[in-house]
Formats: C-alpha cells, structure tokens, sequence
C-alpha cells in the first residue's frame, strides 16, 4: 500500500498507542493532508538524528507504524497538531515520491503468534515487573496500573508498557523493529528490571544524603545544648577570641597608610558576619594576606664593594660586565639613601650562568633571594592576581613570592622571561610593564589586595635565552646585559675550579683522590660538547665522577684516580663531535660561513655547485625568506660583475647553480651569510678554491656593499673553537671587539671589510701574481665554466 510518511522526531509511535503531535515542517503538513484525503492513514516513522530539518532517504528508519489520523487542529502560528492511532507494524519497501512530501510503499508486519509457555510467562513477569515499578514510583497513575493488568493480548501488553516507559530512543526503536514476540518480551522484561534498579539506587542514594544532613543537625543541636548546662554550671572554658588577638596583630603590624585603613575597614565587617558564614571566610583570608606581607621590613644591604667582588669572582670565572655593573649599583647605593631598584636582564645561550649571577648577587648584597620562572606563564592573573569575587582568589606571584622571602627588598630573579606566552587570559608580559618600571612599580597595584604596594626597593633581575622574544616594551624597562658564552679558556678554568669539585663532593668523593689533568678538561670541552655555556661539560665530569664512584664500591681498596686525556675514552665512550669544522683542503665552492644561534655561534658549511641546464637558482638547506633573499642578492651581484671575475656573461642563462647548507632538519634564517654565498657562488662559477683557513660573515646588497650584522662576539668565538684563523668582518662591526677578549683577538687575524670585492680578494686562493678580477674591463679573458682549471695539489671538480 501506499501511504504518506510522517517523519519523527525523537518520539516513536507504537500499535494500540494514541498520542497527540505537533507538526510544522511544511513536508509534514502536506501528508497530513494527503492523509486526510486518503482514508486517514499515515506511516509514522522515526528520524536517525532529530536534529534534522530535511531528513534524507537514509535519515529515516525502514520500521515504523501504519496511524491512523483521529483528529487535526490548525493552530494560529501556523503549526498542526494532530492526535495519531498506531494501528500495526509496517516496513518501508521503497519510496516513491519525494518533492512535496515523502509517499511511501508500506509491507505491514503481520503478526502470526502463538501463545507458547514461554510467551506467557514472559507476559506475567512483565506485568509483575510493571507492578512492582508502580508500588515503587508513585507517579504511576491508577488507571495504568489497571489498564495493563486488564490487557489479555500479549503483542498489545508488550506495546503499551513499551509506549509508557522513559525508555532511550534506541531501545524503543529495537523493541518496534523486533518482530518475534518472544524476543520482543524478553527485551521488555530486561529494560523494565533495568529501570526498578535504577530506581531503588537513586531512592538509595537520596536517603543516605538525608541521613547525613539529619545527622549533621542532630550533631549541632547536642552540642549547643551542652554548650547551655555547660553555661549553667559554670564548667565552661573561656574560648580564645579569635577576633581579639586578630585586632591586636592588626594593631602591631606596620603597613602602609592606605594599606591600614582597608584592612581596619575589613576588619570591620568581619566582626560583624557570622563566623561560619562563607564571606566571614574570604573577609579573614583577605585581613591575613595583608598582615603577613612585609611592608617595611627589610634586610641590611651589604655595601662593601670589595667584599662583593671577592664574592662575584669567587662564584663565577669571567663574565666581567656584569660583575662590574653590581659593583657600580654598589658604589651608587653607597653614596645616596634610596637607589630605584635598577631591572638587569641577562641575555644568553642556556648553561651560561644567568641564574647563578642572580644568587650571587644576593649573596654579595646580603639581600634574600628569591627565584619565579616565567616559562609557559599565559595567565595575566599570575602577576597581577585575581581579584576577591573569584572562587580560590589569590594575590598573584610576585606578593606571594615577597610574603614567602619576609622581606620587601630581595633579590627577585624572573627566570625565562622569553618564554611568556599570551591567549584568551590575557598578556602576562603587558602586566610586568608595571613591575619592571622603576617609575611606577613603587605603586604596584596587586588585583587581590587592592592597595599599592611598594616594589621599588627590590633588586629585579630577568634572564632569557633570546632577545628579539622579549616584547620591545619590557625591553625598553630593562638595562640588557649579554652574556654570549665562554671561551675554551674560560671553561678550562670554570671545570678545574668549580664544576670539579662540585661533582665530586655531590657523588661522595671527598674521602677519595680524584684528579683531572688539564688535557683532560680540554679534551672533554673540545669532543664531547658544543655548547656556549658549561652545562653539558658538567654533565659529563658527573658521569665520569660516577663511574668513578662505581670502581670504588666494587673494589674499596682503589681510592686514587687520575682522569687523563688517555682514559677520557674508558668513562665517556667514543667522541661525540670533531673538533671544528674546518676543511682538510681548500675546495672549490664551499665557503664556511659564521651564524648565531640560541646556544651561541656556529661554523655555517656554504657549498654551491654549478651545472649545465636552463639558469636555474637552487637554495636547499631549510632556509628562511631573508636567507632566500640573501642568495638571490649574491647572484645579481655576481652578474653585474661577471666581466671583471672572467665569468661568461651569459652563465646564468646556460648554468644552474644549486646553493646547499647542510644539516638540513635545522631551521636557517638571516641577512649574515650574503657575503658567504657570493663567494661559494663566485668560487664554483670561475672554478678557484677558497681559503679553508677563513670564515666570514656579513650581509651582501645589490652592490656589493657589506652591511653590519649581530652576534660578532658569538660568531668569533665560533671561529676560534673551529680553528679558524682568519675572519672578515663588516667595517662598521669593528665597534663590536671591544666586549671579545683581547688573547682571542691577538690569536686570529680579523679583517674588516666595506665591498665584495676585498671579501672576494681574501678568500679566493690563486697563484702567486694572479689577480681576482680582470684588470682591463674592454679585453676580457672570458673563461669557458666547462674547461678544467688545473692548480698543483687543488681538486678541479666543483663540489
């Protein structure tokens, strides 16, 4: 039979069921209309997902219920209510109309049963199960209970208790598509004994709160009763008053002006809440943060700068400019009464000494000292805290940090201050601008206390790896001192002096003789670690020192060890690095360049090969924009001078050139290495090798001109560990040898350089009289690029 479908949602309809149904879709309305003029049936059939407003074919289930329409009512807003009968089951053959509304070919399910043991037993656990339900939820009516108990038809009793139930959507649609009447039951009976244990465990439940809630009153009213006869025997102890001794350490503390009136206003308010009132609460935890913050209190500053000094050297090795800047705040703080806290900023490559510089300073200036790292801070509430109205609020981590030091002038060391980030909380970095400012942090106004508090006696020091992720407003409030990195020499002296013995008083080898040659050290700083601080050459001298400890235990007789270059090899296994990176020849096409990086600087391999093809550029190597930039820079540059280097003119049409950096999974980025990749570009284009004895860095214009770049100090000390004895420079970077020290600088030869033209005339190798660049610009040997150049003892191939 044909019949319109009626799409449902989240309700389904089943035999011998009347229910009334609101319909407003504009599809619905129409069948029911086609209804009505159709004998009044209808298909009832449920949707997959109620959310759907124009269900498709396979939205809908195939099993449903052949209705009657008993009554329809057109409703002012447009709606159609209509009161259904499901008559029979009926499965969906196939659709066959779906532009107005969907008109379905409906099988009915008839259903042919009989009434085996089985089916009836089922039948009478079910009502019993449906009356014991009933005994238990008394929102059950009457006339349910009656009408179940009076039905004779297994199929109807089945969908009518189905109908009646809160079931879930899904098990209502199982138990209409279910065809066999046993299984039908059986499903039934379980979701019905299903629900009476829910039932019972929530009554369970709720007693068990009432009982506890009772009990509780119970308690309380006991004990006011024998507080009472207490009373009236006169037995009762004097309680302490809270509310007294708090008035008295209100009284005692010495506060701010400001800071004093809030917490006697509080105080005021306290007295007259309830005490287990949850406001009594939060007014006494505000009153207790404000007591047991030091106002005033103080440390005695330390003003004996040479004292200090004896203290800085005997802590660190080096590090000159930030010892001498303490020094001088010393000198000043002497001098005058009050010196605004000046904000140092410690810029360095990781395992340097940034936080150890900190403590020391503290140790010099007899201050406290007291260490919050920034790293992965994103809440702005972090610094400023949260404010009273907040559940679980608390002043933020610069009071907590001063309530915890006792006093308000330490030494406060804000650790990775580089590792800030910022979302939807806000930006902890835009709340430091306060704190860091010496003209306004004497004002500092916490979120939770709401008073001014006075941080500008504190001695702020920050660290942080790198400075370009530092916000430039912070940077502006604070003085950047940088800390590049130690030399060989500087970590030679910081291993025989401080790591050592450290390492072998924390593995329990004072009693035992453990010595380390000098060549040891050296040969551990030079092999087993690249890095610009001491942390990793620390690392390794405690895993010698505990395998040390570990020949001790087996053989307690052997108390004595020398740790030599020779045995190096024995505790640390084979090396982990060649010593620099410098060529064992001078090649053709590879440049070494000079980069910085976050754990200092780096010898930058540059390699460039020349092959024939169409004028095609290749830069691999994982380069950034301005690198790309840089090497598309340099072969201008190399074409405009083509005729004085000899190169064909026409090169760049019949020649690829491929540009490669190695170490490819590292990221590369920066102006520095222009002047690199024009010489690798120039070396492998008029095939003449290039010093391996040189490395160099500076950015490269259009004409030639090389420009200033950073990181000079990094970069040189890069160049000594590699070996490298000869580095060029920009001109304008010559400032930039006052901070290396002077024993580096008499060991390598650094030439400046302002053009192209000098770098390339101190790089490229020729013979003895053979000029770089053509003299006469009107005759002009041109070089074929695919004619072998033969040099004694130099490699012709491009590489």
């Amino acid at each position: 039979m044909k019949l319109p479908l009626l799409p449902l949602r989240d309700i389904i309809i089943f035999p011998h069921m009347v229910a009334p149904l609101f319909v407003g879709r504009s599809k619905s309305v129409k069948a029911l209309a086609d209804a009505m003029n159709n004998e009044k049936r209808v298909f009832l059939a449920s949707q997959s997902k109620a959310g759907l407003d124009n269900p498709d074919v396979q939205d809908i289930s195939h099993i449903g219920t052949i209705g009657k329409v008993l009554q329809l009512l057109r409703l002012p807003d447009g709606t159609v209510k209509a009161l259904v009968e499901g008559k029979q089951r009926g499965r969906i053959l196939r659709f066959v109309q779906e532009d107005d509304f969907f008109q379905v070919e409906v099988d009915p399910v008839i259903e042919t049963h009989v009434a085996d043991s089985e089916c009836i037993a089922l039948g009478r656990a079910i009502v019993a199960s449906f009356q014991e339900y009933a005994g238990l939820n008394k929102s059950i009516p009457k006339e349910l209970l009656n009408t179940v108990s009076a039905l004779s038809g297994l199929p109807q009793l089945g969908d009518t208790l189905a109908a009646h139930f809160s079931f879930k959507f899904e098990d209502k649609q199982r138990l209409l598509e279910t065809e066999s009447l046993n299984e039908r039951l059986s499903i039934l009976l379980g979701l019905i004994t299903m629900e009476i244990d829910i039932f019972k465990l929530d009554q369970k439940i709720k007693t068990r709160v009432k009982e506890q809630m009772e009990k509780t009153q119970k308690n309380y009213y006991l004990n006011e009763q024998m507080r009472a006869l207490k009373k009236e025997m006169g037995t009762e102890e004097e309680p302490v008053d809270e509310l007294k001794e708090l008035e008295t350490q209100i009284q005692e503390k010495k506060m701010s002006k400001e800071a004093m009136d809030k917490v006697q206003h509080e105080f005021k308010k306290l007295r007259m809440m309830p005490a287990m009132s949850a406001e009594a609460t939060v007014v006494r935890n505000y009153i207790d943060w404000l007591i047991s913050l030091p106002w005033f209190e103080q440390t005695e500053v330390s003003h004996d700068s040479v004292e200090a000094e004896n203290i800085l050297n005997e802590d660190h090795f080096g590090l000159e400019k930030p010892k001498e800047r303490i020094l001088e705040y010393l000198a000043v703080q002497s001098l005058v009464k009050k010196v605004k806290g000046p904000i140092l900023c410690f810029v360095g490559p990781p395992g340097v000494g940034k936080t150890s510089l900190a403590k020391s300073i503290a140790r010099s200036t007899g201050r406290k000292f007291v260490r919050l790292s920034l790293g992965g801070v994103r809440d702005e509430a972090e610094i400023r805290g949260h404010r009273r109205t907040y559940i679980g609020a608390m002043p933020g981590k610069i009071i907590q940090s001063l309530k915890k030091a006792g006093v308000n002038n330490p030494v406060f060391c804000l650790d990775e201050v580089d590792k800030m980030s910022m979302d939807f909380r806000g930006d902890p970095s835009a709340a430091l601008l306060e704190v860091l400012d010496p003209e306004q942090n004497s004002s500092f106004n916490d979120h939770y206390l709401d008073v001014d508090y006075d941080l500008s006696d504190i001695l702020f020091v920050t660290t942080a790896n790198t400075l370009p992720d530092i916000p430039l407003p912070l940077q502006d409030r604070m003085e950047i001192i940088r800390l590049p990195g130690y030399t060989e020499y500087e970590k030679s002296h910081i291993g025989r002096d401080f790591l050592i013995s450290k390492q072998i008083r924390l593995n329990g080898l004072e009693d035992k003789s453990v010595q380390f040659t000098k060549n040891a050290i050296t040969l551990i700083i030079q092999r087993y670690t690249r890095e610009a601080g001491v942390r990793n050459l620390e690392r390794e001298i405690s895993a010698i020192c505990r395998k040390i400890a570990r020949e001790i235990v087996r053989n307690p007789e052997h108390t004595e060890t020398t740790v030599s270059s020779k045995s190096i090899q024995k505790y640390l296994g084979p090396p982990k690095f060649r010593h620099g990176q410098i060529e064992d020849r001078d090649q053709i096409g590879m440049v070494t360049g000079l980069a910085w990086t976050q754990v200092g600087g780096e010898l930058l391999c540059i390699e460039t090969l020349v092959m024939p093809g169409k004028g095609e550029q290749i830069v691999t190597g994982k380069l950034g924009d301005v690198m790309k930039e840089s090497a598309q820079a340099a072969v201008s540059y190399v074409r405009s001078r083509a005729a004085h280097l000899g190169i064909e003119t026409e090169f760049y049409k019949q020649y690829d050139i491929h540009i490669h950096i190695p170490e490819g999974a590292i990221p590369k980025d920066g102006p520095s290495a222009g002047i690199s990749m024009c010489t690798s570009i120039v070396s492998a284009l008029i095939r003449k090798p290039v010093s391996r004895n040189l490395a160099m860095t500076g950015e490269i214009t259009l004409r030639g001109r090389v420009l200033p770049v950073g990181g000079v100090k990094e970069k040189i000390l890069a160049a000594h560990r590699g070996g490298i004895q000869k580095v060029l420079l920009p001109k304008e970077n010559e400032k930039d040898l006052k901070d290396i020290p002077s024993y580096i600088i008499k060991q390598m030869d650094l030439v400046f350089v302002e053009h192209m033209d000098e770098v390339l005339s101190h790089a490229i190798v020729v013979e003895s009289e053979e000029p770089v660049f053509t003299v006469d610009d009107v005759n002009l040997e041109v070089i074929p690029i695919g004619e072998p150049v033969h040099q004694p003892g130099i490699s012709t191939s491009i590489q």
